[in-house]
């Protein structure tokens, strides 16, 4: 765990403490339920619900800010469940939709931190005690080799040295996978130069190079291309392969790889929630937030900062009642990057030039659609991934994870539901030979049941058309006449684009971003990514207004020890100009 701090001129800290005062003595910012005393100066606007909206409103709300958290559509963001509409009967709830399924990986460590800290009634860590490891994951394949992987509930400890470490990753690749042993060696020494390279390496060199030129994919073989050059991106973080950062996937599989490895440190290596997301997380965070005093305005989107006196003197709000001007003494940007950067007017770029760079950042999308079934489903014990699906298609059944079962949601007939993310918009499919962003609702539904049927069904039924209830695309995919629109693309992180992402505070003194685009140690597109960048901004207005409170712990990624000293040889290495000495 490693405290940051932010720098802060002696200007605005004398500023900020003037305005704000000493904050209340004894007080202990960041337990449940524990809140300081709010004097003069201390009002923020948090522009966006999501995941970093929250956690901002969490963390200054316990340190004694007085907080108003301003939403357009629905407090979670993208990480909310979705009610479908007018699926209830007889008093039950709506069917439960989502954006698409989420899942927490072990080396997850921020957001795990937040999730101790709300609340829930018979849990002693709150809503953290609702999330549940995933025993196996599933590989499927189109010729029907598929292969089901047993994941451990908790890592075991591990130590050996680089030569192990590089042995045991190919036996865990071949396992995983159909790749030729010696592919399996090559790709574990490729990851062996990763996770050895110094800090220095990585931004200098890893960080402009795309993960398919790291890999070598144009000489590898086509199950290589499809678990490295594929897997690690598209079905795991909705990347490209040719245009991912070698520093960011190579990160995210130093994390995954090394879970099992002993690197986690908070649980299993891929857990769930135990129920639908805002029943397990999102409604008792937000009550929990309304307990502690933050306000909540839903149906305010945010249009316009207005700059005055070299700061931001207000924002405008547009809502059913019209537009309006929201003051505060801090405002928290927490909005995703497709819509910050429509803040960034010409007079807010005058004052941060630097934001202006923000336009060079990459969103695609990996949006989900759910199917409902009558029957449970029997085909893998957690995710599934759909190796060889021209959409990148990825699943997991529901039903046998959930406390409060299925046939208690909308007309008491659905059994399970499969939740599908679909990775690749842009790639034609097996059955219309179009994109998923060319194709109706009804055709994408068809596309992906024939993708699954062509995984799942080749060797067993797995899928019945008779029993599929219903189905339920993502809301924010949207038919506009030829094409879909889509109101939730995701940031990728592309090679180069470490420097086109801004800092958590920048020259305005009373303007903080908080989301997933900013940069963070886990630099990827993520829960954790948005909830690290809340701390780090909140620890900003700290440092600004003077405070004394508590900051809020950031925890970084966790590397492999055993490879310090590589890591260090290789820092003097990098300096000379020389390659990783594993680089072959």
């Amino acid at each position: 765990m490693a405290e940051q701090r932010w720098p802060v001129s002696r200007r605005s800290f004398l500023r900020g403490t003037v305005a704000a005062g000493a904050v209340t003595a004894g007080a202990v910012a960041g337990a449940p339920g524990v809140t300081l005393a709010a004097p003069p100066g201390r009002r923020v606007a948090v522009l966006g619900g999501g995941v970093a909206g929250l956690t901002a409103a969490h963390e200054l709300v316990e340190r004694g800010f007085e907080v108003t958290v301003h939403e357009a559509r629905a407090l979670g963001g993208k990480a909310r469940s979705v009610a479908v509409p007018g699926t209830g009967r007889d008093g039950r709830p709506d069917l439960p939709g989502e954006h698409g399924f989420r899942f927490f990986p072990g080396f997850y460590q921020n957001l795990p931190d937040t999730m101790r800290r709300i609340p829930v009634p018979g849990n002693p860590d709150g809503v953290w005690n609702n999330l549940r490891s995933v025993a196996e994951a599933r590989f499927s394949r189109s010729d029907g080799d598929d292969i089901l992987l047993a994941l451990p509930d908790s890592p075991a400890a591990f130590t050996a040295s680089p030569t192990e470490v590089r042995e045991t990753l190919a036996a865990t690749i071949t396992t995983m996978s159909k790749m030729p042993p010696a592919e399996a060696a090559y790709f574990a020494n490729r990851l062996l130069v990763f996770n050895s390279s110094c800090e220095a390496r990585r931004f200098g060199q890893w960080e402009h190079t795309s993960w398919y030129d790291f890999v070598q994919g144009h000489r590898r073989s086509h199950e290589f291309r499809a678990i490295v050059s594929r897997s690690l991106t598209s079905l795991m973080v909705a990347a490209k392969e040719d245009l991912a950062s070698t520093r960011t996937i190579g990160s995210m599989g130093e994390q995954f790889l090394g879970n099992p490895l002993g690197l986690g440190n908070d649980g299993g290596l891929d857990r769930v929630l135990d129920d639908a997301t805002n029943i397990a997380w999102i409604d008792p965070w937000v009550a929990h937030l309304r307990g502690l005093g933050v306000r909540f305005e839903l149906g305010a989107r945010v249009e316009e900062l207005v700059v005055r006196d070299k700061r931001i003197g207000g924002a405008r709000i547009s809502g059913s009642g019209g537009a309006r001007t929201v003051s505060a003494d801090y405002f928290v940007v927490a909005v995703p990057v497709e819509r910050a950067r429509a803040l960034w007017s010409a007079p807010v770029l005058e004052l941060a030039p630097e934001f202006s760079a923000m336009d060079r950042l990459y969103v695609d999308w990996m949006n989900g659609i759910q199917i409902y079934f009558r029957t449970p489903l029997h085909i893998a014990r957690g995710h599934i991934a759909l190796v060889d699906s021209p959409w990148s298609l990825t699943a997991i059944s529901q039903n046998q994870l959930w406390r409060q079962k299925l046939p208690s949601f909308g007309d008491g007939s659905v059994a399970d539901c499969l939740s599908v993310d679909i990775s690749n918009w842009h790639t034609p499919g097996i059955l219309f030979g179009k994109p998923a962003e060319e194709c109706t609702h009804e055709q994408i539904f068809r596309e992906v049941w024939a993708q699954l049927s062509a995984h799942l069904n080749d060797r067993e039924q797995l899928l019945r058309p008779a029993d599929v209830h219903s189905w339920f695309l993502d809301p924010g995919i949207t038919w506009q006449g030829d094409r879909n629109a889509n109101a939730d693309p995701l940031l990728i992180n592309t090679a180069g684009s470490w420097d086109a992402r801004p800092v958590t505070h920048g020259p305005i003194e009373n303007l903080f971003l908080a989301g997933d685009y900013v940069r963070t140690d886990v630099d990827l597109a993520t829960m954790e990514g948005a909830n690290e960048s809340a701390r780090a901004a909140v620890n900003a207005i700290l440092d600004v207004s003077g405070s004394s409170a508590p900051r809020c712990p950031t925890f970084r990624l966790r590397r492999t020890p055993e490879l310090e000293p590589l890591r260090l040889l290789d820092n003097d290495r990098y300096a000379r100009g020389l390659p990783n000495m594993f680089d072959e």
